[in-house]
């Protein structure tokens, strides 16, 4: 009875402090299998990056639709589609499979521009990929960077000139590696004034020079 009353009061608490705190919710869907410790401290540094809580949803199967055999790729807007059954103010999908987009060789992610929408893929951004020795940090600093830029772009952010912004656009693992994974002043100051459904803008906690 007691833990009842309990949960009933943290959640009334929490819409007292911020009324459109589970509105604002985001969610995180793996798309076939992803180490579960990697997702909970990717759900942490999304959570405070955006001010939002992203929880994580049961897998999702690997759509096989999205399959070019031809390629050895998955359709990255097909697979992104199949992430709209999901509800949250912003919903990102985690798929440990190579993507591809028309006209292009592949592609780390896609997004929503804007929306609530988007995927990326951990597969490129991990050593071995290239042949070389696993590297946890490396894997984990490229995916935060990322994630952050296909969220970036649900919030109607466009690709920035700034090569140290996260929204700098990513022609090579090199482009990923050299950005930082915060957004510039242009953009954080974007990010404020953007109007969302919710009546305000983002406040990012992290800012780059």
């Amino acid at each position: 009875m007691f833990k009842y009353i309990f949960v009933f009061l943290f959640f009334a608490l929490m819409l007292q402090q911020n009324p459109n705190s589970i509105a604002d919710s985001g969610v995180i869907v793996p798309i076939g299998e992803i180490d579960k410790a990697f997702l909970e401290n990717l759900s942490s540094v999304l959570s405070k990056r955006f001010n939002i809580l992203f929880k994580i949803e049961n897998p999702l199967e690997i759509p096989e639709d999205a399959f070019n055999s031809k390629r050895g790729q998955y359709d990255s807007s097909q697979v992104l589609g199949k992430l709209r059954r999901y509800k949250g103010a912003k919903v990102l999908g985690i798929i440990d499979k190579d993507l591809y987009a028309s006209g292009l060789n592949f592609v780390f992610g896609q997004a929503d521009l804007p929306g609530s929408y988007a995927l990326i893929s951990i597969t490129r951004l991990k050593q071995e990929f290239y042949g070389l020795p696993k590297d946890d940090k490396i894997f984990f600093d490229r995916a935060v960077k990322e994630a952050v830029h296909e969220i970036g772009h649900t919030y109607g952010l466009s690709h920035c000139l700034n090569p140290k912004c996260v929204m700098f656009y990513s022609n090579s693992l090199l482009d990923t590696d050299r950005k930082d994974s915060t957004f510039c002043e242009n953009c954080s100051k974007n990010l404020r004034e953007r109007p969302t459904p919710y009546g305000r803008g983002v406040s990012p906690n992290e800012v780059s020079p």
